[in-house]
């Protein structure tokens, strides 16, 4: 359906929830952030979304609200499938009735990374087919073909980073496997990569990066590694699916040239002929893209409407 007016969009991560009231040309008319009360439940986490929706209404009559949430998202049921520990008890949540509820406007719901990608799909043009990659603390993604977003079964579409990959052949993943993409790509993995090269843990990937830059050899060693990781599923995944653009995004890929360099030119040796031409690039949007795309859910995912008084 289309919404007339501003709509509110809500971007839910484990650490900070983003909130804006967005014209429909995508003009951000109001923003607000509060810390997400993660360690406190569902209910705390759902009122303190509610109050950064009111926070941005401005005392308008937005048609819809969209919340980006963290988690595997079922926007046609509108719950969280799956989750981390990252938001204590979040899995089973039933997101958007809930939500609702507590604002009185109908509520459309999806997984962040696919809202994010919203936006880069729509600048791809009509029709347009598009891996996105966020690499960050985790490994997220999303994947649309022929101008739209898959969502696939219970809302697991575009989990990038439980692709199995060679580099992480026995590591323990986020989910309960082993051996995925984001147990050595993502900003933890390698950190915990150099750490075991070394003998010396690190916490932080910028520490890594800062040695790598330097020129010591196990640091540049885990990131090349989870930048060649990542590229060579990327470029698999272009050949099973033809896009006309695969995007990168997250913190990771900011860490510099040595990152970017490597993960382009594993991407590319993947590739078949048809996509010579094609090379990864970095996002269009930047922090507002989220926010953005979670306004555009409401005419894009099943809206969940509030309980009749």
């Amino acid at each position: 359906m289309t919404v007339a007016g501003p709509a509110i969009g809500l971007d839910l991560g484990g650490t900070k929830i983003a909130a804006a009231l967005v014209a429909p040309d995508g003009t951000v008319l109001a923003r607000h952030t509060r810390p997400t009360p993660a360690a406190d439940g569902p209910d705390a986490v759902l009122d303190a979304l509610a109050d950064a929706a009111r926070s941005v209404d401005g005392g308008t009559e937005p048609g819809a609200l969209g919340v980006a949430a963290a988690g595997v998202i079922d926007p046609v049921t509108g719950t969280v499938t799956s989750a981390t520990d990252s938001i204590r008890g979040w899995a089973g949540t039933a997101l958007a009735a809930r939500l609702a509820a507590r604002t009185g406007l109908p509520v459309a719901c999806d997984n962040d990374v696919r809202a994010t990608a919203a936006p880069e799909l729509a600048a791809a043009g009509a029709g347009a087919s598009l891996v996105y990659a966020a690499i960050g603390t985790g490994v997220g993604g999303a994947v649309a073909v022929g101008g739209r977003m898959v969502h696939g079964t219970a809302g697991i579409a575009g989990h990038l980073g439980h692709v199995p990959s060679p580099q992480a052949a026995g590591l323990p993943c986020t989910c309960g496997g082993t051996g995925h993409l984001e147990a050595v790509a993502s900003g933890p993995g390698i950190a915990a990569l150099y750490g075991r090269l070394t003998g010396r843990p690190v916490e932080r990937l910028e520490t890594v990066a800062e040695r790598a830059a330097s020129g010591e050899e196990p640091a540049v060693r885990a990131i090349l590694t989870g930048a060649v990781a990542a590229g060579r599923v990327l470029g698999g995944l272009a050949n099973a699916l033809g896009p006309d653009r695969v995007v990168v995004g997250g913190g990771v890929p900011g860490i510099g040239p040595l990152y970017w360099d490597a993960l382009t030119e594993a991407f590319t040796s993947e590739l078949m002929p048809p996509l010579a031409r094609l090379r990864p690039s970095r996002p269009l949007f930047g922090a507002d893209a989220a926010v953005i795309g979670a306004a555009r859910l409401p005419s894009q995912v099943p809206l969940h409407a509030p309980p009749q008084s």
